[in-house]
């Protein structure tokens, strides 16, 4: 068992308390990290202060040039990450579809090489004989990152580097429940910045509480459920923190009659069950016409049927959802839906032995007021409900609260664009799901989130605007 430590002001940091950090495959405890106290949160936001003027103060290009080394070193140390990754929360190095730990390496270093291509031009408002105005983006200050345990490291990157980039300093809170590849890689890069610039502390949901209230943070940036989301815009309302809030969805997709089963079923199957059901964006729930309702869910238990969840050893498609409480979750949606009179195509029932396995499940013939089918599971279980009215079943995606991702599936793409623009969403694809990239902005409606990330529409985020008013006359 490895003891890990946090990263303040360029040093290496223990704490007097530690928490536990276990292999979701196993049960088994794999390594301790500190348990940071108020004081230690105290010191990492000193240190991201006294840093903030120096770094600022660099020009974009020198951080862009510290920025690209950092995808440098981190791709050096690629497979022991990844295998770090996969024994913390659960996923094969590659598993289904080459989906798996070695995918989140790879999309980190995609990610944070895009980002650092990304700049803050002066805008110009006016230039004549009265005036010229200029509009700059000044970085916000220092920026508190409060990440979740289904992609650590990943997200990490989407919170820290464009906030590095635009010139802000950063405290750090990965998740109690997968903080050690993040720790790991935040050490790796540690030398490459100037002390206080990033710091990573680790703890519990108290640590995040503290974060989002603390006097001298300026911006949070958190992933995670919209009921946490909540919490922190209540605290962060005292200084009034900037906020940028990418939270829970339970996102729709309807298939239309005229599509092409074999074609979609690899996809729709691959979009709900990306990382194991365990996305924000990974699709929830699936309305299908009943022209191709058998159809389609016989595809999808075909491909269910096919696949393989066990533990890292066997080489598997699918690994453990990540915690027992997630787990419990998902066991305890199965079983409503069974008391609701739905059909198990596949899976329904936890695997036995150590380990937080769930079999990838299918249902059918559930009713829309199934939990199931109202709630999010965050986890590898799909409902798969009939419609004949396309407008009752546009109606249907849009009832929920959230609103992060839906889709349309269409032989016809004119049709399927103009069905999608109706959902009530951040992010609609046409024949395809949960599909993001680094260059287009990604972010919830309704009680999905606040802001956005990504491109230079997720950069500005970090970032305060400064009129400058120069007269002439």
């Amino acid at each position: 068992m490895t003891d890990y430590s946090m990263l303040i002001n360029g040093k290496s940091v223990g704490a007097k308390t530690s928490i536990e950090v276990l292999n979701p495959a196993t049960e088994a405890v794999i390594a301790t990290v500190p348990e940071a106290s108020p004081a230690q949160l105290d010191e990492a936001v000193a240190a991201a202060r006294q840093a903030l003027l120096g770094w600022s103060g660099q020009s974009l290009e020198e951080r862009r040039a510290l920025i690209l080394k950092i995808a440098d070193r981190l791709e050096e140390n690629i497979g022991e990450l990844a295998q770090l990754l996969s024994e913390e929360q659960g996923k094969p190095i590659d598993g289904f579809a080459g989906l798996g730990a070695m995918f989140e390496l790879g999309g980190s270093l995609a990610w944070i090489r895009y980002t650092a291509s990304l700049d803050l031009p002066v805008e110009v408002i006016q230039d004549n004989d009265e005036a010229r105005i200029e509009v700059h983006r000044k970085p916000v200050g220092v920026v508190g990152s409060i990440t979740p345990w289904n992609y650590p490291l990943l997200i990490t990157c989407w919170h820290i580097i464009p906030g590095l980039l635009a010139g802000c300093t950063v405290v750090a809170k990965p998740s109690e429940y997968t903080p050690l590849t993040v720790l790991k890689a935040m050490h790796l890069i540690s030398d490459l910045l100037p002390p206080g610039v990033l710091n990573i502390v680790t703890g519990k949901g108290g640590l995040g509480a503290a974060i989002s209230s603390h006097p001298d943070i300026d911006k949070i940036v958190f992933t995670g459920s919209t009921r946490t989301g909540k919490r922190i815009m209540e605290a962060a309302a005292d200084n009034l923190k900037r906020l940028t809030l990418e939270l829970g969805g339970n996102d729709a997709a309807i298939v239309l009659p005229d599509t092409n089963v074999a074609e979609a079923a690899g996809k729709i199957f691959a979009t709900a069950m990306i990382n194991n059901g365990q996305t924000c964006a990974a699709l929830k729930r699936l309305y299908v016409h009943e022209d191709i309702y058998d159809e389609m869910c016989e595809a999808l238990a075909g491909i269910a049927g096919s696949v393989k969840t066990g533990p890292a050893s066997e080489s598997p498609d699918f690994g453990p959802i990540q915690n027992k409480m997630q787990y419990d979750r998902v066991c305890e949606l199965a079983e409503s839906a069974k008391a609701d009179g739905a059909t198990f195509l596949t899976g329904g029932e936890p695997m036995p032995g150590p380990g937080y396995f769930f079999p990838v499940t299918i249902v059918k013939d559930i009713p829309e007021s199934s939990r199931l089918v109202q709630e999010e599971p965050f986890g590898p279980i799909l409902p798969v409900v009939s419609f004949s009215d396309v407008e009752d079943a546009l109606e249907k995606a849009n009832a929920v609260s959230v609103g992060l991702g839906g889709s349309v599936w269409s032989s016809d793409v004119a049709a399927a664009q103009k069905l999608a623009s109706r959902l009530e969403c951040g992010t609609a694809w046409v024949n395809n799901h949960a599909m993001i990239q680094p260059d287009a902005p990604f972010g919830g409606v309704k009680q999905s989130g606040v802001g956005v990330e990504f491109g230079r529409y997720g950069l500005v985020e970090y970032t305060n605007i400064q009129t400058l008013q120069i007269s002439k006359s």
